[in-house]
């Protein structure tokens, strides 16, 4: 007999979402979709609307990453205007997407995925959430509320608030870093990183071995990601790499204004989410992981030397690696790279 099993809704996301597994008659699983249960139509609202209006538009597409969003409005209003950013506004820019990267990244490993992992998936539910883990680790999660607000702090003195700041514009920003802001950033950077080395060998200790990082799944794909000429790290500026489950790279520097050329959507009717894929190999089999797993994967180096140390740990366990698991490890080491290169953006003098 046929049979469905949901989880509706599925917590601790950003959004809101369910699941459906479906079983066959022998009980085994037939399908699982993640539904994406909310419409946003952005698409079709922004049709219409003044260009200078689009940074702050688009920006309401998420709470919590909004300077991604900001920013890619405004590099397309740059390229519409033909206009040369200052180099001091690209500073900027790249130190308030940092900034993004470290809260974000924080909140996912410390506040949505730390309870699991590190109070365990047969502790108690009612307790396995952030509060559970400050029971257990007082210490460990007020530093871990400190990273995020780290983070928070650098987007809110650059932009003036730390949810959807109408700060970076076509052609530049509106604002630049205070001596005061930079001497504050520059005085907790220090704690920001040593926060979060030490989440990653608490990571490394609970899920060091290749066995306990395939506890959930490993599976073949491909990999996308933005890289720099050289093939370092990259998240503001940069172009597209592909690579495949094998660690070869199937496009390499394309121009993201080009991405159409390998980037298809397909729709599904039981999701409001588009399903991106690489068009050589058309949908379903172009599927493509992102994020930290896909950007780590595809990049030569991080060009930081404490994360690229710990790039080169994680690889010895093979590359590119598969491992869901993993999204957690690169996502710490994301954290470090952007704290190493925050603190070579305030080295630099055209920052003030």
């Amino acid at each position: 007999m046929k049979r469905e099993i949901r989880i509706d809704p599925v917590t601790r996301i950003e959004g809101h979402a369910k699941i459906t597994i479906h079983l066959d008659d022998a009980g085994n699983v037939a399908d699982a979709r993640f539904h994406v249960t909310e419409l946003r139509g952005f698409e079709e609202f922004c049709v219409g609307r003044t260009l200078w209006e689009m940074p702050s538009l688009t920006s309401r597409i998420c709470g919590i990453c909004p300077v991604s969003h900001i920013l890619a409005s405004a590099k397309t209003g740059d390229a519409i205007l033909a206009v040369r950013v200052p180099d001091t506004a690209v500073l900027l820019r790249r130190l308030m997407n940092l900034g993004q990267l470290v809260q974000s990244h924080a909140l996912s490993f410390f506040y949505l995925s730390a309870p699991d992992l590190l109070l365990g998936w047969d502790s108690d539910p009612a307790t396995r959430n952030v509060f559970g883990l400050f029971a257990k680790d007082p210490e460990l999660t007020r530093r871990a509320v400190r990273l995020r607000s780290f983070g928070q702090q650098i987007i809110e003195r650059l932009g003036g608030k730390r949810i959807h700041p109408a700060w970076a514009v076509p052609g530049g920003v509106n604002q630049g870093l205070s001596p005061e802001d930079h001497r504050w950033i520059k005085e907790n950077l220090p704690a920001a990183i040593d926060t979060t080395r030490t989440a990653i060998d608490l990571f490394k200790k609970a899920f060091g071995d290749d066995e306990a990082r395939g506890t959930l799944s490993e599976f073949p794909s491909l990999y996308m990601g933005l890289v720099a000429p050289d093939g370092t790290w990259e998240h503001y500026i940069g172009g597209i790499r592909v690579m495949d489950a094998d660690g070869n790279i199937l496009a390499d520097q394309v121009d993201p204004a080009h991405y159409q050329d390998v980037v298809g959507e397909a729709s599904e009717a039981w999701s409001y989410l588009k399903f991106p894929y690489y068009k050589p190999y058309g949908y379903p089999d172009g599927m493509y992981r992102v994020g930290p797993l896909g950007r780590v994967n595809v990049c030569d180096r991080f060009g930081t030397p404490l994360a690229d140390a710990e790039l080169e740990e994680f690889r010895s366990h093979g590359h590119p690696s598969g491992r869901i698991m993993d999204y957690h490890y690169t996502r710490l080491l994301e954290i470090l790279a952007s704290l190493e290169r925050i603190e070579r953006l305030l080295k630099d003098e055209r920052l003030l």
